[in-house]
């Protein structure tokens, strides 16, 4: 059985909460059994993580080869744009990493254009709202499967 870890990073507790205009109201929960659903419905276990902490984000990054993980889908948040520890964390590890973006961070002020993570995941998903983690699990599976 292939196994996911999904990473989501700081403020996206706040899912349906914080500013509805640009990620929505459905909440971190409400995405998280909707991709592990999806992911039963193809033998694909979906393990899901937030963290406010960038070290948290980090450590669970390391030992992700050791619990048993084929691959890592991330939404940084804010870290995407400064976090080089981060960025470090996911080229240390020998395992495909999916970037995620319920917004399209290349729309959007100029500070979020810039992706410290982009250049050492296999590829960047953003500005599809929630669709955006169904997309990543996709793109993973096919990865993982030989055809991405």
């Amino acid at each position: 059985m292939m196994k996911i870890l999904l990473l989501n990073g700081p403020n996206l507790n706040m899912l349906g909460k914080r500013e509805p205009g640009i990620y929505g109201t459905q909440t971190l929960q409400q995405l998280e059994e909707k991709l592990i659903e999806i992911g039963n419905m193809d033998g694909i276990e979906i393990n899901c993580k937030q963290s406010n902490y960038e070290g948290t984000l980090i450590d669970d990054i390391h030992g992700a080869m050791d619990n048993g993980y084929s691959g890592i889908l991330i939404n940084p948040g804010a870290l995407t744009h400064y976090s080089i520890a981060l960025r470090d964390a996911i080229a240390a590890i020998d395992l495909p990493v999916i970037e995620i973006h319920i917004s399209n961070i290349h729309a959007r002020e100029e500070f979020r254009k810039n992706s410290v993570t982009a250049p050492v995941v296999i590829g960047q998903i953003a500005g599809f709202g929630f669709y955006g983690y169904e997309l990543g699990l996709l793109a993973m599976k096919d990865y993982l499967r030989g055809r991405g």
